[in-house]
């Protein structure tokens, strides 16, 4: 299939316009400029549009009613289809913290979907999580990790989690990482009250991911800098930020993109099951959430619990403010190649997924999108996907 477009964007170049011949759910060849033949039925002649590589989330809980810690067959995959309408192609389903038991079982369960193909990966984003810096996680889950625990759990996970969130200031905390690590696992820092020398020993013992950078975070303080600096300031570490307009200030999102670079930095929803859904109450693991005007909240407080984006928003919100509000046609396609490392080709380096961006030998992931860049198609391994 020949797939012709205004504007291909790679994740190493903006092609205007470009082409994508694919084969077998793969790309077989791209280029700028005109096609090496004429369309044809079946070929796909998109016009002026942006087709741009399919979005990797490796911090989702759910959306579309379905929450991925209710862990069934039904949950899961209601929470991937209505993300894949959104042109995320390779989601990481994130837990919350759970019970010693309840945990075991939602691993045990999710690591199928990931051997099925459903989802890509398991992120633990708890329970071994600091009290002070909770967030939306029940209270009473919270635990200082244990070595034991920690190989039950990735017993029952088969070897499919990816990536876990830990606070190593807890006692046992910085052991946990080395030994996440070892395991194969991405470890991460985050729902944190560490000070920044707890943090260097954090990074120094394998963490290379910072979970929702400045959110459920210790804040910056110019006597104690805190995760935040820790984090930002090591080259080793990819930072996750929330760009739905709610979590983070758009400056402090241009401002940690300058300072880090554009490879940096990763854009994740951290969407609970009401993403893609009207207000209302829902669930985030054991805690009530109610949805208003777009924002969830644990029930009864102002506590963010999560968010009810999806990636194309995402996306969007990286391009109107990578630029700043410039017009400039090359300020525009630098914003649109940086939104594209952000929400592809750097979440799936951080957790080691399979290369992402459109080149030769990958997989046939895309996303088609209109001139207000809302997605209209979406493809995944060459077929096509519903959208919304």
């Amino acid at each position: 299939m020949l797939v012709t477009a205004g504007v291909l964007v790679t994740g190493e170049e903006v092609l205007r316009p470009g082409w994508m011949e694919i084969s077998d759910g793969s790309v077989t060849a791209l280029g700028l400029g005109d096609p090496p033949r004429p369309t044809a039925d079946g070929d796909l002649a998109l016009g002026d549009v942006t087709v741009v590589p399919g979005f990797v989330d490796m911090h989702v809980h759910g959306g579309g009613g379905g929450a991925f810690p209710v862990a069934t067959d039904e949950e899961t995959a209601t929470a991937v289809a209505m993300h894949a309408a959104h042109g995320t192609t390779t989601i990481m389903a994130s837990l919350v913290s759970a019970h010693p038991d309840e945990l075991l079982r939602q691993v045990d369960v999710l690591s199928g979907h990931v051997r099925d193909g459903l989802v890509a990966g398991i992120h633990l984003e708890g329970p071994w999580l600091a009290p002070s810096k909770k967030g939306a996680h029940d209270p009473t889950a919270l635990r200082n990790p244990d070595p034991g625990e920690i190989t039950r759990v990735l017993d029952a996970a088969r070897d499919t989690v990816r990536m876990a969130t830990v606070a190593p200031e807890l006692d046992g905390g910085v052991d946990a990482i080395r030994q996440l690590v070892d395991a194969g696992v991405v470890a991460a820092v985050g729902h944190t009250d560490a000070s920044y020398e707890q943090t260097l020993t954090a990074i120094d013992a394998g963490a290379r991911v910072g979970t929702h950078l400045f959110n459920a975070m210790r804040p910056v303080h110019h006597r104690e800098p805190g995760p935040v600096t820790a984090l930002v300031e090591d080259p080793r570490v990819t930072v996750e930020m929330i760009g739905d307009g709610v979590h983070l200030h758009p400056s402090l999102y241009r401002g940690v993109c300058e300072l880090v670079g554009p490879d940096r930095v990763t854009l994740v929803t951290d969407a609970m099951a009401a993403a893609g859904m009207p207000d209302g109450s829902y669930r985030l693991g054991t805690l009530g959430v109610d949805v208003v005007d777009g924002v969830a909240r644990v029930a009864g407080t102002d506590t963010i619990a999560g968010s009810t984006a999806t990636m194309d928003q995402l996306f969007r919100f990286a391009v109107a403010h990578g630029t700043a509000g410039s017009t400039d046609a090359t300020d525009r396609d630098a914003a649109l190649l940086q939104a594209v490392r952000q929400t592809s080709v750097n979440p799936a380096r951080a957790v080691g997924f399979p290369t992402a961006g459109l080149h030769v030998g990958g997989r046939a992931d895309l996303v088609v999108l209109n001139g207000a860049l809302q997605v209209e198609l979406v493809i995944r391994g060459g077929e096509r996907v519903q959208a919304r």
